[in-house]
């Protein structure tokens, strides 16, 4: 009896971060419309505008990637962090004082160590486990 109780709140579970993932696809894919139909109204791209489109294109990666391995990789939610801070910047850059900007790029450094130190430790879990 408490196996079947388990099974069907596992499956419950798997069945809701299915609707989750499906529901975050989506809207991604809306807002890229969006995005798309403001700048051929506009007739005008700015680098904001392709950062928000990359930040999209992150968060549409990060999803098939946790639906093809079952695990959520933790280096795009990086990404999609350095990509949003730069695009921060852009946009804010007249309103920012000297502080606020050195807090921000300080952050983009430390988020880009951190995405390194993933990767060589990662590389070097799978080094010992190859051993």
């Amino acid at each position: 009896m408490q196996h079947r109780i388990k099974n069907s709140v596992s499956r419950s579970l798997l069945f809701a971060q299915d609707v989750g993932l499906i529901l975050v696809a989506i809207a991604t894919m809306v807002a890229i419309g969006i995005e798309v139909n403001i700048m051929i109204t506009n007739s005008y791209v700015s680098l904001t505008d392709l950062l928000l489109m990359f930040i999209y294109l992150e968060v549409l990666t990060m999803v098939a990637v946790y639906y093809e391995s079952g695990e959520l990789p933790i280096k795009i939610p990086l990404y999609i962090a350095i990509v949003a801070l730069a695009r921060y910047l852009i946009l804010d850059m007249k309103n920012i004082d000297t502080w606020r900007i050195l807090g921000i790029a300080s952050s983009i450094l430390l988020i880009g160590a951190s995405i390194i130190i993933i990767h060589y430790c990662k590389q070097l879990i799978q080094d010992k486990v190859e051993s």
